[in-house]
């Protein structure tokens, strides 16, 4: 395995032996040289610090990082005796009022900017074919086709997109048939619901719109380009992905390889076979997905149609021309 985020910060906070806040530690990777080793093409390589050093504190009894102070949190080694140091059972206050309106001023100015949602849709279907968790084809689920009904009947009840995992790459014919008598199913479904920022202001929102949308499949998942206020917001969904299990994919629209599973989903060893009958009688998209499921599976191998993966130039020429990019300025 290569040099990663983690170990590059705790080499900055080990050499240094200060506090510093992730856009700190990658400031100093890069004087030592230490940032090249991580081979990040990102333009926000801070964030992912600070994802991977909070997950690392959150899910490691032995973590060797703690989180200090307020605001801007910072983090240093367990190892260090730092002056002064408000440590992690500090309760990081609540945002104020005048934050909680800039939020609200900068989602309604998303509305003008020259990307939709389902502009981010190729970019999550170019991640999930070729990570090794998913590895599955995507199908787009256009709400817009749903049957119409009551009022309020059908909201959060389709997701944005629906993955499938086929099984024929990683085992032969005699497996697969063997599974088959044996009823063991090998094929998965993953669902997504799509936003374009988390913030903590929407966050529980698209969190329990996402579990409407997505608590049916193998996998859910909430996907995101941008995240604000990320270490307040990842507490927060770190206590909501325990008691819900919806998991969260942030994009890296530079390189979409390099986007982040930054909480996985609870695995569903069942499908909600209720919903599943819903969504194929409400919704055309899903049930040509069911349709072409079962070809697949009777051919033994895949030729329906699903959401065209793209290729790595097209993803930029797309990313280009819609100005979908995370910087600084927008997380």
């Amino acid at each position: 395995m290569g040099y990663s985020f983690v170990e590059l910060a705790e080499d900055v906070l080990r050499i240094t032996k200060v506090l510093m806040t992730p856009p700190e530690i990658w400031e100093e990777a890069e004087k030592l040289g230490l940032a090249q080793k991580v081979g990040s093409s990102g333009k926000t390589p801070w964030n992912t610090i600070s994802a991977r050093i909070y997950v690392n504190i959150k899910t490691k009894d032995n973590s060797c990082f703690v989180q200090v102070g307020k605001k801007p949190v910072k983090f240093g080694l367990k190892s260090i005796q730092y002056p002064n140091a408000l440590l992690q059972n500090e309760i990081i206050p609540q945002k104020e009022k005048d934050e909680v309106s800039k939020e609200k001023n900068d989602r309604r100015k998303e509305k003008h900017e020259g990307f939709i949602e389902r502009d981010l849709h190729p970019l999550l279907t170019a991640f999930v074919y070729s990570d090794q968790r998913f590895k599955c084809y995507t199908k787009t689920i256009y709400h817009e086709k749903s049957l119409k009904s009551i009022k309020g009947y059908n909201e959060w009840l389709h997701p944005d997109l629906v993955g499938v995992y086929f099984p024929y790459e990683e085992f032969n014919v005699l497996t697969l048939k063997l599974s088959e008598a044996l009823k063991e199913n090998r094929y998965k479904f993953f669902s997504f619901e799509m936003k374009r920022k988390l913030t903590l202001t929407n966050l529980r929102e698209c969190y329990f719109q996402a579990l409407s949308n997505s608590a049916w499949a193998h996998e859910g998942y909430l996907v995101t380009l941008h995240i604000s206020d990320q270490i307040e917001l990842l507490e927060e969904f770190r206590r909501l992905n325990d008691a819900f299990g919806i998991g969260l994919i942030k994009l890296n629209p530079e390189n979409i390889e390099q986007s982040d599973i930054l909480f996985p989903s609870k695995i569903n060893d069942r499908l909600d076979w209720n919903t599943v009958d819903r969504l194929a009688a409400d919704n055309p998209d899903f049930a040509e997905l069911l349709n072409s499921l079962l070809e697949d599976i009777k051919l033994g191998k895949i030729k329906s149609k699903y959401d065209e993966v793209w290729s790595t130039e097209k993803i930029f020429e797309h990313t280009t021309n819609k100005k979908i990019t995370v910087s600084p300025q927008t997380v």
